[in-house]
């Protein structure tokens, strides 16, 4: 079993306070998100982006053991997943979708390449673990 960990700390109010996030591997490490980082457009970090970044990150890395796997040569997997806030009806704001967007291009059989990038879409383990709408759309250039 592989164990992970990232962290969060948070001061002050919703509006007026702020956090920092940070990764067990110190990747990330004291990086400032606050409302205006979330709801307001303002640069900087926030959950959805962090997370769209693992998914993607995940989706490529499977994605590119599927290739592997299947014999496709020289291959390169560029991958971003937009991740979509709402409001809950039931209260709060949920994750509702998680829209992968992924460019293939590998030696091999352009339609063996988007046959995996489905599977990849729901077989990773951050897709699995999402309680959202995925979708995918894939080119192989």
């Amino acid at each position: 079993m592989i164990k992970k960990s990232g962290s969060a700390k948070w001061d002050g109010g919703l509006k007026t306070g702020g956090g920092t996030v940070s990764t067990q591997s110190g990747a990330l490490k004291d990086q400032p998100y606050g409302f205006n980082t979330r709801f307001e457009g303002v640069a900087g970090s926030n959950p959805e982006e962090l997370l769209g970044a693992a998914h993607a990150a995940c989706f490529s890395m499977a994605l590119s053991l599927m290739l592997e796997q299947a014999g496709i040569k020289n291959t390169s997997v560029e991958t971003t997943s937009e991740i979509s806030l709402e409001p809950d009806p039931a209260g709060g704001f949920k994750v509702t979708k998680a829209h992968l967007v992924t460019k293939i291009s590998g030696d091999g059989d352009r339609d063996e390449m988007l046959r995996l990038a489905g599977e990849a879409e729901t077989g990773c383990p951050i897709s699995k673990v999402l309680n959202a709408e995925i979708s995918l759309d894939a080119t192989v250039v």
